[in-house]
């Protein structure tokens, strides 16, 4: 009865939260029919394809209306949201009063909740559902989350609006966080901008379908590739910032306490100018003064500098990681990341093959253990009886939970009848830690750490290129079987290397055919998984990117070889989402 009666109020809460969202979106239509709906007007149109730097400037100086950069924006959102589910909460209403203003305490004078003259002056920005907005809920997606809004805001919101930023919408995602897909019960499936057969990406699934289709700026989180893969797998722009450059605090999570592979709270964007002027924005905010996590250290525009382009920029040392040992790259993949490689040495850049690294799949056993040393425990209790659950995260579970001798028959049956010691490997301790082995890993993850460092001291790479996945989106609810398949991103959250992506190519039905006798039936288990759902006329035109890495704490680094590397593409980089499939 218990279980029946914990079922029913899991269905009231989801009704209640998409009929509240649906209300605040029929609200908009009755009162605001000319700014929120309808077809993007020729102005939009010229809003959306503005330079952000530009946009703030005319703010600033009273030229252009933060208001009216609201309502382009916010129509934007809707028309994203009609095709695709990416909106959990919808608050324009609320963010047109944060942006009129009024007399505080009964003063005749007038204050703004946004400070109209910083760095993001009136620029509007979403937010993953898990960012703490004050007056709304931050569920992760879980409905026992429902009701949990604060007054306040939150740390990462309170510096985004003294910086001028807009929140005007929070983003879908999977429950768990532990997904490369966005769906839950509470607000429904995400889906690909670009085929709604599949996936957006996760766990900033919604935030990434939003940006790729004519969002400005947001804010996702990443542990295990959670900010990349979706810009892989939708066509945006993100940065995995490594821990302490980025504010984290005021947010709620699937998982309070994980440490073993922390996870990091970072930028996302339409565009790779976007993504560079946000980031340096917010570095310039000082965040170490809103969050206690944060690193004390300012915007370092010398290093920017010193590794843009132009005529006397300096020429790069770039290392191309081509496989990660466990999933070799799918032909979309491995050809985004060629044209990235020939594109540089064009430029003149020296392209190096990464060999002789520490063993990326023992690095995926070590991540694997860590992020999930509680046997998949904490975020099992937030979810309801009868609650849906990602495919991935129940299959990871059901591994966790399954007895020890059992899970000894199936580790036997996998290494030793099918020979299959990868994914025999992988399983093999896949269980609860006591805490004694737990601090037996993280001393693991030192060492591999340090591994890696002198490594890459003695190569002198600037940065390494490397596939964000083995495959472009997996097919909705295809993470049972690739769940595993996530070294390419997983391996630099282990490592708190600094890491962006940015969108590179489109599948070609033709170009990304599997080569003629492929046999998925010899690859191992992991690799199984990821190309089990790999069909090259099926992909046909979802986005491809490539993963531009450097070391911890290099994001000015890593954004201006980004910026290198699109000016090399030239007329081959990728071509952004067409706003007319919006009207």
């Amino acid at each position: 009865m218990v279980f029946f009666l914990d079922y029913l109020q899991h269905r009231r809460d989801c009704r209640f939260k998409q009929d509240e969202r649906a209300s605040r979106i029929r609200a908009l239509s009755a009162s605001r029919v000319s700014r929120y709906h309808g077809p993007l007007t020729a102005s939009d149109r010229a809003l959306v394809s503005r330079d952000i730097g530009s946009i703030v400037s005319d703010v600033q100086s009273g030229a252009l209306s933060p208001m009216d950069i609201l309502r382009t924006y916010g129509k934007v959102a809707l028309k994203a949201h009609e095709r695709t589910n990416c909106l959990t909460e919808v608050m324009l209403s609320s963010a047109e009063d944060w942006l009129r203003p009024r007399p505080p305490g009964g003063s005749t004078s007038t204050a703004v909740n946004i400070n109209l003259k910083g760095p993001l002056a009136g620029i509007p920005v979403s937010l993953k559902d898990t960012v703490v907005v004050g007056g709304y809920d931050a569920t992760v997606g879980y409905s026992s989350f429902v009701g949990n809004k604060t007054v306040e805001d939150g740390p990462m919101v309170r510096l985004l609006k003294d910086a001028g930023a807009v929140p005007y919408v929070k983003t879908n995602l999977p429950i768990t966080l532990l997904s490369f897909e966005s769906t839950n019960d509470v607000w429904g499936r995400c889906t690909n901008p670009h085929n709604k057969d599949y996936s957006p990406g996760g766990s900033t699934g919604g935030e990434a379908a939003l940006l790729a289709m004519g969002g400005r700026i947001g804010v996702g989180s990443d542990v295990a590739g959670s900010v990349r893969v979706p810009a892989h797998f939708s066509g945006c722009y993100s940065l995995r910032c490594s821990t302490g450059r980025w504010p984290k605090m005021g947010i709620r999570t699937s998982m309070p306490g994980q440490e073993g592979v922390p996870s990091v709270y970072s930028p996302m964007a339409r565009t790779l100018d976007d993504l560079t002027y946000f980031t340096r924005a917010v570095v310039g905010m000082q965040p170490w003064k809103y969050d206690y996590t944060v690193h004390p250290v300012p915007w370092r525009g010398e290093v920017e500098k010193e590794y843009e382009g132009g005529e006397k920029g300096r020429k790069l040392k770039v290392g191309v990681l081509r496989t990660d040992g466990v999933v070799d790259p799918s032909p979309a993949c491995a050809r985004a990341l060629e044209m990235c490689v020939a594109a540089l040495k064009k430029e003149g850049h020296e392209i190096v093959e990464v060999t002789g690294q520490p063993d990326m799949y023992e690095g995926l056993k070590l991540a694997s253990l860590l992020l999930n040393a509680d046997g998949c425990q904490m975020f099992e209790t937030f979810r309801r009886s009868g609650e849906w659950n990602d495919s991935g995260a129940r299959m990871m579970r059901w591994l966790m939970w399954l007895p020890r001798p059992f899970k000894w028959v199936y580790y036997l049956w996998v290494n030793y009848v099918k020979r299959d010691k990868v994914w025999g490997g992988l399983v093999k301790d896949w269980r609860a830690q006591t805490a004694f082995e737990n601090w037996k890993l993280v001393a693991q993850r030192e060492a591999y750490r340090a591994a890696w460092f002198e490594y890459w001291d003695t190569q002198s790479f600037d940065v390494i290129l490397a596939p964000p996945n083995a495959t472009p989106a997996v097919p909705h609810d295809g993470m049972k079987d690739a769940v595993s398949s996530c070294g390419y991103t997983f391996i630099f959250n282990l490592l708190d290397y600094t890491a962006g992506v940015m969108p590179v190519t489109h599948v070609d039905k033709e170009k990304d055919k599997l080569p003629v006798g492929f046999n998925i039936r010899k690859l191992n288990g992991v690799a199984r998984g990821a190309y089990k759902h790999y069909n090259a006329e099926k992909i046909h035109g979802l986005p491809v990117g490539v993963q531009v890495v450097g070391r911890r704490l290099e994001e000015e680094k890593v954004l201006a070889v980004m910026k290198r590397l699109e000016d090399a593409l030239g007329d081959d980089k990728y071509q952004l989402f067409d706003l007319n499939a919006l009207d």
